[in-house]
């Protein structure tokens, strides 16, 4: 009997893990700037506004809206319809060397600084192209200086 109620909350567990993960998935705003709320709804007080390719990852939903996490860990909500799937990174540390290939020998093009939205182009070997688009700048980050997809 203990042993049948172990099983079937292992099985449970297990199960609410799998939908949890599943349901944790990265978006980015897709408008020039959006609130992030502390609450679903636009009743709710504004903690943040966040600007044009700002990725979250979602950690849950109430109706129209998406709990969400950012890289620094502040979590709100934002309005699902202000967001969408694109393909974003942010800067992580300090300063980070945008290079002209996907390896440390290529030449430094272009530094960023945390915080620095850059959409992803390519995916190779620990490294991300992405674009500055304010800047229309190309070039290579090591993937594991930046926060995002």
């Amino acid at each position: 009997m203990i042993r049948k109620r172990i099983t079937t909350l292992f099985f449970t567990l297990t199960l609410l893990g799998i939908a949890t993960a599943a349901s944790a998935r990265m978006v980015a705003v897709n408008a020039d700037m959006i609130n992030m709320r502390s609450g679903p709804g636009s009743n709710f007080k504004v903690v943040w506004e966040l600007g044009r390719g700002y990725p979250l990852k979602v950690i849950g939903t109430q109706g129209q809206w998406y709990r969400v996490v950012d890289f620094e860990n502040d979590k709100g909500w934002v309005y699902k319809k202000l967001v969408d799937r694109s393909s974003h990174f942010v800067v992580k540390n300090k300063v980070i060397n945008i290079r002209s290939g996907a390896g440390t020998r290529y030449k430094i093009i272009r530094q960023a600084k945390r915080g620095v939205v850059l959409k992803t182009l390519q995916h190779k070997a620990g490294w991300a192209k992405v674009r500055h688009e304010e800047e229309n700048i190309e070039g290579w980050v090591k993937r594991d200086l930046l926060w995002g997809w």
